[in-house]
Parts: structure tokens; sequence; C-alpha cells
């Protein structure tokens, strides 16, 4: 008989599959942003208009085990974008991790301990790879970040049940704590070669942060988590909202 951590990655990679086979998208392009070492394709679905006040960029899952933000993903392809908002969703950076339920890629490597910020040789559950962004998938992760460079980003994350208190603007992860349910902690790191902490470092005047849902998720959470992605991008595309994020020119 199948173990659950077997079922929980069949069920992720039917939902990947699914993704890939043509989800009705409400005005979504869908875009090929790289492959993982398998050749699976890296799938990017991007909403109108390119002329919005706020980008915010989604990731579901960049550990393979940890495939609960992409049914956050996938409700929010499904519907039509935040107001005022330009929606970046990709439902997972790891997807040969996702097909064989994985933390790391098909190297092995942790994808979220291979970007450039304070990387370190890792070894373990933790294998940070050969380098920095030695992997394909955390290429294609910073490809996209650049070419984009979001005003805000969540990657979503398990098990903890918590949202990480970012070092800089607290406020979208404060908020967004407030909104899921959940509570704003620090994780005391160092986590080296995290995607979310090289973002800060890149672009400070953006806000990157990650959410740690709990072990187990329930489709009350999810409805939660994807309402609190919508409700915080509307505030911050907002003029009157002080959050610290700047707003884009029009």
């Amino acid at each position: 008989m199948p173990s659950l951590k077997r079922l929980r990655a069949i069920a992720a990679l039917a939902l990947l599959l699914c993704l890939g086979g043509g989800l009705e998208a409400v005005a979504a392009e869908r875009q090929v942003i790289g492959h993982s070492v398998r050749q699976r394709p890296i799938l990017l679905f991007k909403s109108d208009p390119s002329d919005a006040a706020l980008k915010v960029l989604v990731v579901g899952d960049i550990h393979g085990n940890e495939t609960a933000g992409m049914r956050i993903t996938r409700r929010l392809i499904a519907a039509a974008p935040p107001a005022d908002t330009e929606l970046l969703v990709v439902p997972t950076i790891n997807p040969d991790g996702v097909a064989a339920g994985t933390r790391g890629n098909a190297h092995g490597v942790d994808l979220n301990r291979n970007f450039p910020f304070h990387w370190q040789p890792l070894g373990g559950g933790e294998y940070s790879g050969t380098g920095p962004l030695s992997e394909p998938e955390s290429r294609a992760a910073r490809r996209l970040v650049l070419r984009e460079k979001p005003d805000l980003t969540i990657w979503f994350h398990q098990p903890f049940g918590l949202v990480d208190k970012p070092e800089g603007n607290p406020f979208p992860a404060r908020r967004f704590a407030e909104l899921i349910g959940l509570p704003l902690v620090r994780l005391r790191g160092p986590y080296p070669g995290s995607a979310s902490r090289w973002q800060n470092h890149r672009f400070p005047d953006s806000s990157a942060f990650v959410v740690e849902l709990p072990s187990h998720v329930s489709n009350v959470l999810v409805t939660r988590g994807t309402a609190a992605v919508r409700t915080l991008a509307m505030e911050l595309a907002t003029p009157t909202v002080k959050s610290g994020v700047p707003r884009r020119s029009r």
C-alpha cells in the first residue's frame, strides 16, 4: 500500500500536470521560464495589465515535499487578478522534486540553499550544490526575478505554520500573517543561499517573505491563504496604504 508521503507526491504531480496541460486560467498568460534537471518545464502564469500599480510574484513550491502552496497557486491562476495588480504565479520551481516527493531537485540539491546571497557549501538534507546557482531551477527563478522585479514576492513552504518576519520592511509579512491567521515569527536561520533573503538583499525596496504552511493544510486554510494573497495585493496597490512598498508609475 502506498505511503502517505507517496500519495501526496502523486497528488502534487497530478496538479502540476493539470497546470501544464491547459488549466483554465482567467486572463493569465502561460510561459515556460526554464526547465528542471529532468527537463520538466517550470511554468509561469502572468496576468494583465502590465501597467498595474503593483507587481506580485507567488511561488507555490521550492521544496518538492512541501506542496500545499501549489493548491493556493492553482486557485490564484483560476481567478481574475486582484485589482490594479499584475500577478505572477509559479506553481513550483522544483517539478522534479514534486514528482519524486523529495525536498531537493534531481541532483539532490536544496534549491533554497542555492542562491548567491551568503551561499555556503552544505551537505546532507540541505545540500547546497557545487556552487551558487549551480542548478537550472534556481537560475530560472533568478532570471525571472531580475526580469520582472516584483514589488512583493511570497514563497510558500511547510511545515512550521507561521509567516517568517523578513529583514527590512515587515509590513507586508505582518499584514499577510493577520489575513491568513498564522503567527509572524523571525526564523533564526541563518539559512544561507535562500531565495527570499537573496531577493531582499538584491532589491531592498521590494519585499520577499516566506509563508510556512502547517504540515496538514485544510481546504479552509487554502481558501484563507488565497484570499490573503488577493487582499494584501489590493491593499498594497491602494495609494492610501502606508506599506513602505513603492507603487509603480502608470
